[in-house]
């Protein structure tokens, strides 16, 4: 008997998972991808795995699968990681009220979270501005890879492990039945995943235009460690998060904190930023970033935009060698009607999936296994 085939098309995480879960599930799988490697959103991220910023159900459980995935694919192929959790910090009376409610909220639902005085972060973590602090929430959950490697890695896991095939530098430009064609070239599959991540042109462009998604451009930075062996130890987050992640609405007082960030800081709520910071294998530190949605982007990032990000970070983080090192902007689909993903079956072999917004690194494995389950 024939074994069953699937081809995936693009080698973003959302397509990597993909081949994955099909994998498992018996096909033999070929990804092909447009470029010579993967160069989208999928590098250009903190690399967190972050399923603090998921609401407890169907997310935050798919968010934990996909960590598990995550250490499973990285054992096996030498992938660096770090468990260092996630520190959310407070300067002010409204923000530390946020943090205590969900403190109570995230222990009652059985979350590994703890609330920290500013001399236990003091103690415990290496960077942080201690001035004016109130405290901070401390979450067990959250991880941290460096997804320029991890990226590259994980096709060596997949055609190692699970026998998966990839076709590099090739663009699928049609699709037809069973067929698909990139310039003279001819594939053939039982099973077509197109996940093409901010390519929504290229492949089904009508019924893409038919959906509530866009793009959103966000803009990142890269800087020096400020010594060697120098860590902070965990990945640490500014007020202005509170009111970027969807399971933060737990907090009743959260509305009343976004108005005055509306009332004082209206300028960075209009560039979408709040700004993070994790740190990589090698000491270095990724700080972001800004949301701009639109279809089509200014190719030039914005030097103010980047100022903004660094003024904030620097009412929480101290270093004495702000050196940067490198700086970037990524592009990624985003849904427009607060859905998490978009999952289409345009034909009877065919399928999309899309949307994940910023968290791809977070989710796909999980709602790849789901897809996968689900459809097939």
């Amino acid at each position: 008997m024939n074994q069953k085939t699937a081809i995936v098309i693009g080698a973003g995480i959302v397509g990597l998972a993909t081949a994955r879960a099909l994998s498992l599930k018996g096909y033999q799988v070929t990804v092909i991808e447009r470029t010579q490697k993967a160069v989208g959103a999928s590098v250009r991220n903190f690399g967190m795995v972050w399923p603090i910023g998921q609401p407890d159900g169907v997310l935050y459980n798919r968010a934990i699968r996909s960590k598990q995935i995550w250490r499973e694919i990285a054992d096996s192929v030498g992938i660096w990681y770090d468990e260092v959790g996630s520190l959310h910090l407070a300067y002010h009376d409204d923000e530390w009220t946020v943090l205590q409610e969900l403190f109570e909220s995230f222990t009652a639902n059985g979350r590994p979270v703890t609330l920290l005085d500013p001399a236990s972060i003091h103690q415990n973590y290496k960077g942080i501005n201690s001035e004016n602090l109130r405290g901070g929430l401390f979450s067990a959950t959250e991880m941290i890879v460096d997804p320029r490697e991890a990226i590259a890695k994980v096709p060596d896991y997949l055609t190692e492990y699970l026998d998966v095939s990839f076709i590099w530098n090739t663009t699928i430009t049609e699709i037809n039945g069973n067929q698909l064609k990139a310039g003279n070239q001819q594939y053939h599959a039982d099973k077509i995943f197109v996940c093409s991540g901010p390519d929504l042109e290229t492949l089904y462009p009508d019924l893409f235009a038919d959906q509530p998604i866009t793009k959103c451009k966000l803009q990142m930075m890269r800087f020096a460690p400020e010594e060697k062996d120098w860590r902070i130890g965990t990945s640490i987050c500014g007020g202005l998060s509170l009111i970027h992640y969807h399971s933060f609405k737990a907090a009743a007082s959260l509305q009343k904190l976004k108005s005055r960030y509306n009332a004082e800081m209206s300028e960075y709520l209009d560039n979408g930023i709040h700004v993070m910071v994790s740190q990589n294998q090698s000491g270095e530190l990724t700080v972001g970033d800004t949301h701009e949605y639109a279809h089509t982007f200014d190719p030039f990032d914005k030097t103010q935009m980047n100022d903004q990000v660094l003024a904030y970070l620097k009412t929480f983080a101290i270093s004495t060698n702000w050196k940067m090192v490198q700086s970037w902007h990524g592009i990624y689909p985003k849904m427009t009607n607060s859905a998490t993903e978009l999952v289409l079956h345009p034909s009877s072999n065919v399928y999309i999936i899309n949307g994940l917004g910023g968290n791809g690194m977070t989710l796909s494995f999980g709602l790849a296994e789901e897809t996968i389950a689900a459809f097939l």
